[in-house]
C-alpha cells in the first residue's frame, strides 16, 4: 500500500521513496499496459514512458492520495498513443502466465473471455476487478463519468456471463460470475 508520506518525500526529490513506490504498484502497471497493447516490447515501451514522465513531473501531483489515478491515467494515455503511433486497434487482453500451473480451467476462461470483450468493456474490467480501483478513480482516468464506467461494467458483465454460461435446453443460467 502506498502511502501519502511516500508520496510526498518523492515529491520533494526523494529517488529511493519514488523506487518503493513504483515498485509497489510495478506488476498492477503491468497487467494494465499488457491488457491494453499486448506485445511485450509495447508494454516496456509504455511502462519505460510512464515512469519517466512520472518521475519527471511528480512535482505537478497536486494531490498526494490520488497518485495511483495519477499515474495509470498516465499509462493508460501512453498506450494509447503506441496504439495510434502504430495504427492497430487495442489489442486483446493477456495477462501474465505467473503461476499457470496452479490455475484452473475456470480462470483460464474467463481471462479467455475478457480478452474478447470490447476495448472499452476490457479497460474497465482489469482496472475494477484486477486492480482493484473504484469506479471514481476509473471515471477519472479515462475521463468519463461514474455513470458510464458503470454502464461499460454491467455491459461487460453480461459480455461475460453469456460467453461463460452455456445455454442449457433453450434457457441461460444467469448464476454470479
Amino acid at each position: 500500500m502506498i502511502t501519502e508520506k511516500e508520496i510526498t518525500a518523492t515529491q520533494q526529490g526523494d529517488r529511493d521513496a519514488f523506487i518503493k513506490v513504483i515498485q509497489s504498484i510495478e506488476q498492477a502497471l503491468y497487467n494494465t499496459a499488457r491488457s491494453i497493447v499486448k506485445k511485450e516490447e509495447d508494454v516496456a515501451d509504455a511502462l519505460q514512458e510512464t515512469i519517466l514522465k512520472a518521475y519527471k513531473s511528480i512535482s505537478t501531483l497536486r494531490e498526494p492520495a490520488y497518485f495511483k489515478t495519477w499515474i495509470f491515467r498516465i499509462l493508460i494515455n501512453e498506450c494509447n498513443t503506441l496504439l495510434s503511433k502504430r495504427k492497430r486497434s487495442v489489442a486483446v487482453a493477456d495477462f501474465p502466465d505467473a503461476g499457470a500451473s496452479s490455475q484452473s480451467y475456470e480462470q483460464v476462461e474467463l481471462r479467455e473471455a475478457v480478452d474478447r470483450l470490447e476495448p472499452q468493456q476490457r479497460i474497465v474490467i482489469v482496472l475494477h476487478y484486477f486492480q482493484d480501483l473504484p469506479l471514481k478513480q476509473i471515471a477519472d482516468m479515462l475521463d468519463l463519468s461514474e455513470g458510464a464506467v458503470k454502464t461499460r461494467l454491467y455491459r461487460a458483465r453480461n459480455s461475460l456471463l453469456q460467453e461463460l454460461q452455456p445455454i442449457k435446453k433453450g434457457r441461460v443460467n444467469y448464476e454470479p460470475l
